[in-house]
């Protein structure tokens, strides 16, 4: 089936100034199916679901975040270093500019929160978050979080265990459903009704399949999106460097 949508440009290292250097690690993904019209109602107007074979999803991604600073700047060891766990689904703009709709962002840092709603305007809140890695080559990973911000619906939760399964690292090629769901490298918000995106980038996402023996969470539903029971598809990346650029308005 012939894809309309070019989902390559995005992937690009921009040619704009890097506002924001910070690692992500142990990243989890797990995407459930959603009906297309679920999702789209739960949308901007101007945004549209980008769909994948004519099926739309809801992605849950925990993980940690290292190395965060300014450019030119050194870390700041208060704010530098945080859990988030967020909620998301995928989207264009007018048939172009594949990209990413988060319902919440929590997160562990108090400043991290606050300084990512006044500079990127996305829906972050605060939550106590734990994770605990073994030294393994192919490590368990326990994660938890529970949201205490009330500027959010409460409650808002997870508890997961996942561990990479053993096997070759790959990167995903484009027209694969790990392509579409996991490549993404424009976030869209909204505020006042003025819509904005953000670009940010990094190497293509070292993937291994993942299992997940604990999995109990209430964060999608908080999102307003129900999801189904059945397993999610389960993808595993140890570790990505990631620029961020600054936010801008959407024309």
């Amino acid at each position: 089936m012939h894809d309309p949508i070019d989902r390559i440009a995005p992937t690009l290292e921009p040619s704009q100034i890097v506002l924001l250097h910070q690692n992500w690690h142990h990243l989890l993904f797990l995407h459930w199916e959603v009906p297309v019209a679920e999702l789209q109602a739960l949308l901007p107007s101007r945004l549209t679901v980008d769909t994948y074979e004519g099926k739309a999803y809801v992605g849950l991604v925990p993980f940690t975040i290292t190395g965060v600073r300014a450019t030119l700047t050194p870390p700041l060891p208060w704010i530098s270093h945080f859990h988030e766990v967020n909620v998301r689904t995928y989207v264009h703009w007018q048939g172009r500019d594949p990209g990413v709709w988060f319902f919440s962002l929590d997160a562990s840092s108090k400043l991290a929160v606050a300084a990512a709603r006044a500079a990127y305007k996305l829906p972050y809140y605060g939550a106590e978050m734990s994770l605990e890695a073994s030294k393994e080559p192919f490590p368990t990973i326990d994660f938890s979080s529970r949201r205490t911000d009330e500027r959010g619906q409460i409650p808002a939760g997870g508890t997961f265990r996942y561990r990479p399964m053993e096997g070759p690292v790959t990167h995903a090629s484009p027209g694969t459903i790990e392509h579409f769901l996991m490549e993404r490298y424009i976030l869209y918000t909204q505020e006042d009704h003025e819509l904005y995106r953000a670009r940010v980038h990094h190497q293509p996402y070292p993937i291994l399949r993942a299992e997940v023996p604990i999995l109990d969470e209430t964060l999608v539903w908080a999102a307003g999106v129900r999801r189904p029971d059945t397993a999610p598809m389960r993808h595993y990346a140890a570790e990505v460097n990631v620029k961020v650029y600054p936010l801008e308005r959407v024309s």
